[in-house]
């Protein structure tokens, strides 16, 4: 039961991260080098920014 709520704790906090991200204009993520679409990839560690 631990691990479930630590796993529901981590998705709520990678969705609010990734919701941030998606607030950001385009100009924003430009500025961060961030692309929309790989926003989801770069909230969950699959992709690094370079």
């Amino acid at each position: 039961m631990t691990s479930l709520i630590g796993a529901l704790r981590q998705h709520r906090k990678l969705r609010k991260a990734e919701d941030e991200l998606f607030r950001l204009s385009d100009r924003e993520l430009a500025d961060l080098g961030i692309f929309r679409a790989d926003i989801p990839s770069i909230v969950r560690g699959n992709r690094r920014l370079d």
